[in-house]
C-alpha cells in the first residue's frame, strides 16, 4: 500500500460509524483500499470508476444548521467538496473546497481534521455513474458568514435547519444526509456542540 494511501486507510479506520449502514460502507471502503492504490481520479469525469471524495459540512453551533449548495449535475442539494487530487490528504482536499468553492477560511470542528461521516455512493445526475467513497469533514461557521461561493458548479447556497430538511422532499438532498443529521446530533466536538 503506497503512503497516500495508507493515510487515507488511517483516516477511514478513525471513523465511528453511528449505525450498522455507515459500518459497512466503512468496511467497504478499507476493503477497497486494501486492493488498490488507484483510488483517486486521475481523469473526467470518473476514471477510475471508484474515487475519493471530500465533502465539508459547514454547521452553526447555534442552531445546529447545515450549509448545502444545489449541485448542478446531480440536481442535488448536497455539502460543498469535491474530488481528492491525486496523493492529497483527504483534509488538505476539504480545506481546499472549503477555500475554492465558499470563498472562506476554513474552521474544522475536529482539531485533528478527521472526517465525521463516510459514505460509498453511486453518483445521479447527467454525468457517467461512478462511486464516490466521501469523507465528510465538519467545519464551524455562522449563518452570517460572509460567502464567495463558485458559480460553476452549483446554483444556489442555503442553510438548511434540520428541521427544514426533514420537511422537505427527501429525494433533494444526498440519500445519506438524514442518516449524516442524525449522527451530528448524538455527538459532541471540541469547537462545536450541536444546537
Amino acid at each position: 500500500m503506497r503512503g497516500p494511501v495508507r493515510a487515507v486507510h488511517e483516516v477511514v479506520s478513525g471513523i465511528t460509524p453511528a449505525d450498522p449502514l455507515e459500518r459497512r460502507h466503512q468496511n467497504d471502503a478499507l476493503a477497497w483500499l486494501e486492493t488498490t492504490d488507484d483510488i483517486f481520479r486521475r481523469a473526467k469525469p470518473a476514471t477510475p470508476d471508484q474515487h475519493l471524495v471530500s465533502y465539508v459540512v459547514l454547521v452553526d453551533p447555534e442552531d445546529g444548521s447545515t450549509l448545502l449548495v444545489n449541485h448542478l449535475i446531480s440536481g442535488l442539494w448536497l455539502p460543498p467538496g469535491g474530488h481528492v487530487e491525486p496523493d492529497e490528504h483527504p483534509a488538505d482536499a476539504a480545506d481546499r473546497e472549503a477555500r475554492e468553492e465558499l470563498g472562506i477560511e476554513p474552521v474544522f470542528a475536529h482539531p485533528s481534521r478527521q472526517p465525521f461521516f463516510v459514505t460509498v455512493t453511486r453518483t445521479v445526475g447527467d454525468a457517467p455513474s461512478h462511486t464516490d467513497v466521501s469523507l465528510w469533514f465538519l467545519l464551524v461557521g455562522r449563518r452570517g458568514l460572509a460567502l464567495t461561493p463558485e458559480q460553476r458548479e452549483f446554483t444556489e447556497v442555503r442553510w438548511w435547519t434540520t428541521e427544514q430538511v426533514q420537511a422537505d422532499a427527501a429525494g433533494r438532498f444526498d440519500p445519506h444526509y438524514q442518516r449524516f443529521l442524525a449522527k451530528l446530533r448524538d455527538h459532541e466536538f471540541p469547537q462545536f456542540q450541536p444546537g
